[in-house]
């Protein structure tokens, strides 16, 4: 599917990219969280965010999104490192300067040590934090609290799915905006 990138394609892309996600993402199963409760029903986004089209598609929509100026995009490794590159070359094609960046979930104990990987220093720098799928929203916390640590400035929470179970209710106690593409209500209603 080609599309431009245009306002007018929004709908579009995002119905095709709802359509991506639930095909290759969403079952109905019960499984162990990475919390520990059980659900009955799985956001596995890997299949997704390593599809050709998705990575094509999800870049567009995540940068509509960004509608504050920001130097920097990045998240929590895994969640989010498949996505910083696409969304990366996208904002080249749209002549929109930004910076991709990972947050370890430890440091390394060898070489750096870092645990904020970025192509620039982010001190200073305006940020956005995405994620695949958020629940309590504990995960791209993580990557929240490592990039002010390193003295950036989070201005964005954004989530690919929310599965709503907490996510929205953290960030707002933390006073960090957040927004998702999706939410995992539309999945559910088949």
């Amino acid at each position: 599917m080609t599309l431009s990138r245009t306002q007018t394609n929004r709908i579009e892309i995002r119905r095709r990219l709802f359509d991506v996600i639930k095909q290759r993402s969403f079952r109905r199963e019960t499984i162990r969280l990475a919390s520990g409760r059980m659900s009955d029903y799985y956001l596995d986004m890997k299949p997704t965010l390593l599809n050709q089209e998705a990575a094509s598609l999800l870049p567009i929509l995540i940068l509509e999104h960004l509608n504050m100026e920001t130097d920097g995009i990045g998240g929590l490794e895994m969640g989010a490192v498949p996505l910083i590159a696409p969304i990366i070359v996208e904002a080249l094609h749209q002549d929109r300067k930004l910076f991709g960046f990972f947050v370890r979930k430890n440091a390394k104990d060898h070489g750096t040590r870092k645990l904020v990987e970025s192509a620039e220093d982010v001190a200073g720098k305006d940020v956005v934090i995405i994620d695949d799928v958020t629940t309590s929203g504990q995960s791209a916390m993580q990557a929240v609290e490592a990039l002010q640590v390193a003295g950036a400035n989070v201005k964005l929470v954004l989530s690919i799915v929310d599965r709503e179970e907490g996510a929205a209710e953290l960030y707002a106690a933390a006073g960090v905006p957040f927004r998702s593409l999706f939410r995992a209500e539309e999945f559910l209603r088949d």
